[in-house]
């Protein structure tokens, strides 16, 4: 499997000044900067991260403590906040790894189809702090197919969509989704990379457990290499 993901890395590296943007919005400007979601974060620590709003509130308090209005960052973050949910936070082990990217901005931006692609999948993941309105890209460059998944979207982007309904590179698939309807989640979007689907429609795990970090990696290669995001390089 590793050598799966370094062979669809290398063509994503091959292909890189290819890609379009995938939001309406520039993430290699001054007003962008890396988030700390991590359990090093102390404001996040004090924060009732189960109280969206106040979760909210706080990704704001980071963004203007560093003057910015984009936030970025998280793959492969050992992350604490999913602890907030159920969902993730069982008893054997917690899911804390993060394997996509996630860019906190504000709901109703733009989301586009970085390359040409048709639709995989589509679901709303509607449990209290999943990914809300989701929906799953199938590419395929030199000979390879691999994937896009979106989350946290706004719910209306799933009207009218339709499984192998095509996506040419700069269109528009969704916005960015507003709290509760995105998941429950302070606006942002989730976007991640993978090799294969493994049989799944509509969802693929975005957090993993910290032991299966070697198999994640192996089928969830860096987003940046489609966002190239300078503040990630």
């Amino acid at each position: 499997m590793l050598n799966t993901e370094k062979k669809l890395s290398d063509i994503l590296r091959r292909h890189t000044v290819a890609f379009g943007p995938v939001l309406d919005a520039d993430l290699n400007g001054e007003h962008v900067c890396r988030l700390d979601f991590t359990a090093a974060n102390q404001l996040l620590q004090q924060t009732d991260l189960r109280d969206t709003g106040a979760f909210d509130k706080a990704v704001n308090q980071m963004l203007q403590k560093r003057n910015a209005t984009i936030g970025v960052g998280g793959y492969m973050e050992n992350r604490f906040i999913y602890r907030r949910s159920q969902h993730f936070d069982v008893a054997e082990e917690s899911r804390d790894l993060h394997l996509g990217i996630d860019v906190w901005l504000p709901a109703g931006t733009a989301v586009f189809a970085p390359l040409d692609g048709k639709v995989h999948s589509f679901a709303d993941n509607a449990n209290f702090g999943d990914y809300g309105p989701t929906i799953i890209l199938e590419h395929e460059l030199e000979g390879v197919t691999f994937y896009t998944l979106y989350g946290h979207l706004n719910i209306d982007c799933l009207t009218g969509l339709a499984v192998g309904k095509e996506f040419r590179k700069g269109d528009k698939i969704a916005e960015v989704g507003p709290y509760p309807e995105n998941g429950d989640w302070p606006p942002h979007l989730h976007f991640q990379v993978m090799c294969s689907m493994d049989g799944k429609q509509g969802d693929y795990p975005g957090v993993a457990r910290l032991s299966e970090r070697a198999v994640y990696e192996g089928l969830c290669p860096d987003p940046n290499l489609i966002l190239n995001c300078r503040h990630l390089a």
